[in-house]
């Protein structure tokens, strides 16, 4: 249903300095190029200044075991050595960057859960039966579990969420935006592995072995912190929708919304065989399992590490267990997604098991290409020595000036965050910022598993305020059904309380767990590094 929006009838607000800094981040945001041509820029720009360098001989001392004395010195890809280099290697770089083929491998599995319908039922379930006096709990809470496969979060549960908020009489947009807070804001907590913790280990593992080539970060490297950030996150966003959003949203009028919004058409309930679905996905689940514990648990299974100790087991970080996990993410989805399908009629043969796979990676051309580039903007940051010099000099820097303890991270993660306002791109983001900042970080000591947490923090925390997200324009979309004047600055406003008090939080939580109570963030996760030569 068109509708002509008439924008004369409410005046503009008010313009304060908050508004003027959101106009401003929102045209800085706009000059940026799309990630795809900023990553081939990178990678262009590269080149030219490695021949900057190389040119005038930048170099830092290596501080590396068995390097001690030598130097570091900047390779320029400028001559014959560097284009036969940058060429012949073109395809190596695409197809060897680890993030690649750990995102295809587990997307295959989520695409046949999404495909079937088992991700949409579990969000609604979740939901709709949940006490009314809780449902903005299990709003929020949906939303972060259902990250796990994010589109469908985004385009399920948050206009669901609208829906179920207007049939209890509440506002709608207070529904959204407590969905919107927590599958966005919470993008990096979760009870269960994800498709974009592979992806950030890989790019992660790439940027530590900058420095440690035999370095490898795994996909449960958060996993800890993850599911004790799930209740935090659910915590603070429900008490935010309650106390902040919802009263200054106020009474809720109809009078401009979509009248097609106005039925509770969204909010069917599970059927009967959607729910003998779930049980069915269930046992599929508790078949997973057990497979994985006849796997791992007996002393001698073929995921334990023959050389470890016979009491290790699979915690071994570097152990079969983790090396396997995409794998296993695979498997969890695959095998509950069918097993609900098959009930439910959505997947009945072989057929439609490998249509869900194709459907979700045909979801991902636009990664794939954004990953050309960025795999070649990694290579030859690692080419050309650049990103060694820039880590042994911003680690001589921060220990020049002493800031080389735990408060070094409450900076970290701020500057994360400011880059997000302008990069809404999880990938993009971390592909960019990590071969900088993981290699001097370990410098100063930490473990890339640590920085890769803290980096999530100030990524999700942004993430609900920034036009540049790239769902930003859906939730606002949804969002004019129900309010027609209801725009950008509209939604950053009512999302603001939560990135503020999200980031208080989490932050917060980052420093009591990992530096107060000494706890690892993840399965075989050190909190700490050795740097070559400490």
């Amino acid at each position: 249903m068109n509708q002509t929006i008439d924008h004369q009838d409410t005046p503009p607000p008010p313009r304060n300095w908050f508004t003027r800094f959101l106009d401003v981040v929102e045209w800085l945001g706009n000059l940026l190029p799309h990630p795809v041509t900023l990553f081939a820029l990178l990678a262009t720009a590269m080149v030219f200044l490695s021949g900057l360098f190389g040119w005038l001989g930048i170099s830092v001392t290596d501080p590396r075991p068995g390097t001690e004395g030598q130097t570091i010195e900047a390779v320029s890809l400028l001559n014959a050595e560097g284009v036969r280099m940058i060429f012949g290697n073109l395809v190596s770089n695409f197809v060897n960057f680890a993030p690649l083929g750990v995102v295809l491998v587990a997307m295959l599995g989520v695409g046949v859960a999404e495909k079937s319908g088992l991700l949409s039922a579990v969000v609604r379930g979740i939901v709709l039966n949940a006490p009314k006096h809780l449902v903005t709990v299990a709003v929020v809470f949906a939303g972060v579990i259902s990250n796990t496969a994010s589109e469908m979060g985004y385009v399920v549960l948050v206009p669901l969420a609208g829906a179920i908020f207007l049939a209890l009489g509440r506002h709608p947009l207070a529904g959204m935006a407590a969905a919107f807070a927590g599958v966005s804001g919470g993008y990096s907590a979760n009870l269960l592995l994800g498709t974009i913790d592979p992806l950030l280990a890989g790019i992660t593992t790439e940027a530590a072995q900058l420095i440690d080539p035999d370095y490898e970060v795994f996909a449960t490297a958060n996993w800890y912190f993850m599911i004790v950030s799930t209740f935090m996150i659910t915590a603070v966003g429900s008490l935010v929708t309650i106390f902040i959003v919802e009263p200054k949203l106020g009474k809720y009028d109809d009078s401009r919304a979509d009248p097609s919004v106005l039925d509770d058409s969204q909010m069917s309930p599970l059927t009967g065989k959607e729910r003998k679905g779930l049980v069915m996905a269930g046992l599929a689940l508790v078949s997973v399992i057990a497979l994985i514990a006849i796997l791992v648990v007996p002393e001698g299974g073929v995921l334990r590490d023959p050389g470890a100790a016979a009491d290790a087991g699979f915690i071994e970080s570097s152990g079969p267990f983790f090396r396997s996990i995409v794998a296993w993410i695979f498997v969890f989805f695959l095998a509950t997604g069918f097993a609900y399908g098959k009930v439910v009629g959505t997947m009945n043969n072989d057929r439609d098991v490998i249509d869900g796979m194709a459907s979700a990676i045909s979801t991902l051309g636009l990664y794939i290409v954004l990953v050309f580039f960025a795999a070649q903007f990694v290579a030859f940051f690692g080419w050309t020595n650049i990103g060694l010099i820039t880590a042994v000099a911003g680690a001589d820097f921060l220990k020049a000036i002493n800031l080389t303890g735990p408060l070094v991270f409450f900076f970290f993660i701020i500057m994360c965050g400011i880059v997000n306002l302008s990069l809404g791109s999880a990938s993009a983001q971390w592909a960019v910022t990590a071969p900088i900042f993981v290699p001097m970080l370990m410098f100063i000591g930490y473990s890339p598993e640590v920085i890769q947490g803290a980096y999530r923090i100030g990524d999700s925390t942004t993430n609900i305020i920034t036009p540049m997200m790239s769902y930003f324009g859906l939730i606002l979309a949804w969002a004019t059904r129900y309010d027609k004047n209801f725009g950008i600055g509209t939604l950053i406003a009512t999302m603001l309380p939560y990135s503020i008090f999200y980031f208080i939080f989490w932050v917060g939580l980052f420093f009591l767990w990992v530096f107060g109570l000494g706890l690892p963030v993840g399965p075989g996760s050190p909190t700490f590094y050795t740097p070559p030569g400490g």
